[in-house]
């Protein structure tokens, strides 16, 4: 039967491009983001909301369930990403960061690893974190993301033994500065190049191989794998 991918921010950048990259492998796709236009195709999956709201949790996991019958892999790669001094930071910002990267993680998570669980076939999950949780830059801060993606990082581990013995993989990419719109205006190779020891910022494609490692992977479990030009190891 052909094996199903749920994932979240997948309207652009890097959540666009593993649409193409689960397809390649095969797979149906779910795709979700708050500005997906809705489609309902053969293979793919649009399924628009918020994913800081456990509604949408809910609706993409049953739409997914009715629409191909089962769940094979997850990857929680929507993220909100505010660099503010610490003491800066609002009450909103708070709510709008923690909101969608542990709590659209916390509730989609919950929910996949239950259906996978009913299935008895076991799967794969794969969480976007950030070199920033380990490698803080004062140029650059982040307290809100370290303590948000520093959480999903630390899970990812958790979770991994919790159901290492049902068959469900759990691993995390912790990508350095990626090439996406989200820089869109930006020189990010002057901007950001320095931050890695190869001197360059990484790609799309970076990651997507990355997950690509991951999901034929079935020996690796727990894994946090660096995608960073080397930052994690130092300067």
């Amino acid at each position: 039967m052909t094996k199903v991918a749920i994932i979240t921010g997948a309207s652009r950048g890097i959540g666009a491009a593993l649409i193409e990259t689960y397809r390649a492998m095969g797979y149906r796709v779910v795709a979700n983001s708050r500005g997906i236009a809705p489609c309902a195709g053969p293979d793919v999956l649009a399924v628009p909301g918020d994913i800081a709201h456990i509604d949408t949790a809910e609706r993409i996991v049953r739409e997914t369930i009715s629409r191909f019958g089962r769940i094979d892999s997850l990857v929680n790669n929507a993220g909100i990403f505010i660099p503010k001094p610490f003491t800066d930071y609002t009450p909103e910002d708070f709510g709008l960061v923690v909101g969608t990267n542990v709590g659209g993680f916390f509730h989609l998570t919950q929910r996949v690893v239950a259906q996978m669980l009913d299935q008895g076939h076991g799967g794969h999950i794969v969480s976007l974190t950030t070199a920033l949780v380990e490698q803080p830059d004062a140029r650059i801060p982040a307290a809100l993301t370290a303590l948000s993606k520093g959480g999903v990082a630390a899970v990812t581990k958790a979770l991994a033994i919790e159901y290492a013995g049902s068959g469900i993989r759990v691993n995390a990419i912790s990508p350095g500065v990626i090439d996406t719109p989200m820089h869109a205006g930006t020189d990010v190779h002057a901007a950001y190049a320095h931050m890695h020891p190869q001197n360059r910022v990484g790609t799309i494609a970076d990651i997507a191989h990355g997950v690509r490692y991951l999901e034929q992977s079935p020996f690796v479990t727990g894994e946090v794998l660096h995608i960073d030009g080397g930052q994690n190891a130092g300067h």
